[in-house]
């Protein structure tokens, strides 16, 4: 439990984010030890905590004839492989009660899907192992039902949990990101996680050769929905990454490139600083960070200062007042507008 404890408190504390990545499943013992390597030494390069995410079993899989991955015994064999070779902590999915122990003893964070986040005796059976729980929000529901979800997590005596924005259906074959989710989902009160991977799929969205369908996926506005995550101020970013996603067994549209990962990262951090500096609305000089940060975050943090107050030193500070004033006496011109036109209406609709 200390040791859950100091990486639940670790990534918490994390800044400017911290990251949940990996492939999709556990496509072989060598792909996955292969792919640990490349990503830890991207993530520590670029400066930010690593959690390596893979799945030994895709149960929820569209058609019963896809690849679903080794299995739990297997899967949790190779897990444990990677944990002690690169020494990262783990992140993997659950999906029946049963499996908890088991994943418990291998993983730091257990994983709860979109689909199963309500269900009440899953989510108590991972609490019960004492590990972090990290709970999809699922696509049909709305972001207060994550309060309620974690709750269930912290009435089962674990208080280490945290929640993930992962997209909402629209229509049948799409999913759309609502920003405001990030801001809503804090009212759990714990850490908020964007997965800019998964919200990109497009459900039963591709026919398949043989027959049936499978998701499919927009990979291309990945970047889109890091920026808009990192920008609102998101806890830490869960992403599926893979050395040649178009060969991937599972969701190849929605994995990022390991050959791009470095670059979308470095851009996603420095995004996070600046909105960050202004959220905190710090002065020039002034630190604003609460931990320790990594010396490649601090020269992307170097940069973006410096940026920062050369574009805020060409405009006057006049100017921000001016326009605050201006537009509060426009908001109030719109709403005298809105209350007579409601007025209008309501005598036209009574005659």
């Amino acid at each position: 439990m200390a040791a859950t404890s100091l990486l639940y408190n670790q990534l918490k504390a994390a800044e400017p984010f911290f990251l949940l990545a990996g492939p999709n499943v556990i496509e072989s013992e060598e792909h996955i030890l292969r792919m640990a390597k490349h990503i830890k030494d991207i993530s520590t390069k670029v400066g930010l905590p690593l959690v390596f995410k893979s799945s030994f079993d895709k149960a929820n899989r569209t058609s019963s004839k896809s690849f679903r991955g080794p299995g739990m015994a297997e899967g949790l064999k190779i897990l444990e492989k990677v944990k002690v070779a690169y020494d990262l902590p783990i992140v993997t999915d659950v999906h029946e009660s049963s499996q908890c122990e088991a994943v418990g003893k291998v993983a730091d964070i257990i994983q709860i899907p979109a689909f199963l986040c309500r269900q009440t005796d899953l989510l108590v059976a991972a609490a019960q192992t004492g590990k972090i729980i990290n709970i999809k929000k699922g696509q049909f529901c709305a972001p207060s039902v994550m309060e309620n979800s974690a709750e269930k997590i912290r009435l089962a005596g674990n208080p280490n949990v945290m929640v993930c924005e992962r997209g909402t259906m629209f229509g049948y074959n799409d999913l759309i990101v609502d920003p405001r989710n990030f801001e809503w989902m804090r009212e759990a009160n714990c850490p908020v996680v964007a997965d800019i991977t998964h919200s990109l799929q497009q459900p039963a969205g591709k026919k398949l050769d043989g027959g049936g369908v499978a998701s499919g996926g927009l990979r291309e506005l990945i970047p889109c929905i890091a920026r808009t995550a990192v920008a609102v101020g998101v806890d830490g970013i869960f992403m599926e990454v893979h050395d040649d996603p178009l060969s991937a067994p599972v969701d190849g549209p929605t994995q990022w490139p390991l050959r791009h990962l470095e670059e979308l990262l470095e851009e996603l951090i420095a995004i996070a600083i600046l909105t960050l500096l202004f959220r905190r609305g710090l002065q020039k000089g002034s630190s604003g960070f609460k931990s320790t940060l990594h010396p490649t975050v601090i020269k992307i943090k170097g940069s973006v200062i410096a940026s920062f107050h050369k574009f805020a030193s060409t405009i006057p500070l006049s100017r921000f007042s001016l326009s605050r004033k201006r537009n509060r006496a426009e908001k109030a011109d719109v709403r005298k507008k809105m209350s007579f036109e409601k007025e209008e209406v309501r005598r036209n609709f009574s005659m």
